[in-house]
């Protein structure tokens, strides 16, 4: 069964942040720009591609949504896990899961999961592309793949899967200087991570591990 690393990350100091990184420019945060992005192949570097393993478990195919809904300025559509969930309880996610052998590709088990987690109707999801492939310390091999989301959609989350639901800006996700860098000793070695804590009126949305790094490269494919 996969459980957390036995820490608080809310506890563990911070090591820094990026304040001397560059911001994507605004005009290459819309709808249309980013579109435009996965369209024209161009060379860039994920920073994050695989976590510390912190459990001895058989790999597992999935895939998460990255929703952008197209308000005003974009934000991402984020979901809260139960604290009953017997992986990542408790933790800030994108909505997705485990690949079913029906899903003829990622992007299927992405919606599939999505409909299934929030009641996300595909009719308001335009896919525009994928990001890498990201391993967690869970042995979940996790295709992003990046969406526009029509604001028009109704949400119906399954409380069994999904104890929250959230929107944050992409501006703000996307400012390295909110990207703040962890150590913490655990299993026997120094295992890294990021958080992106993000005050949604007076509840802090703390967003960390892999969906941070998932984060983290959508970040660098805007910048580069």
């Amino acid at each position: 069964m996969a459980t957390l690393p036995s820490f608080d990350p809310r506890q563990v100091p911070v090591q820094g942040t990026d304040l001397h990184l560059p911001s994507p420019q605004p005009a290459s945060l819309t709808a249309k720009a980013i579109a435009a992005r996965f369209a024209t192949p161009h060379a860039w570097t994920p920073e994050v591609r695989k976590e510390a393993k912190f459990i001895d478990r058989a790999p597992a195919h999935a895939s998460v949504l990255i929703p952008l809904v197209q308000r005003e300025q974009l934000t991402v559509l984020l979901t809260l896990r139960p604290t009953h969930m017997n992986s990542h309880s408790g933790q800030i996610a994108f909505p997705g899961g485990k690949a079913d052998p029906e899903d003829h590709d990622a992007i299927a088990t992405a919606l599939r999961e999505a409909h299934e987690e929030v009641g996300l109707e595909p009719q308001f999801v335009e896919v525009i592309g994928q990001l890498p492939i990201y391993t967690t310390g869970s042995a979940f091999i996790v295709t992003p793949v990046v969406a526009l989301v029509d604001p028009g959609f109704t949400l119906k989350p399954n409380a069994e899967e999904v104890a929250d639901v959230f929107e944050v800006p992409l501006e703000y996700l996307m400012n390295p200087a909110n990207h703040r860098h962890h150590v913490v000793d655990w299993g026997g070695e120094q295992r890294r991570w990021l958080s992106m804590p993000y005050l949604d009126g007076n509840t802090e949305r703390f967003i960390w591990g892999a969906t941070a790094g998932m984060l983290r490269n959508f970040y660098r494919f805007l910048l580069d």
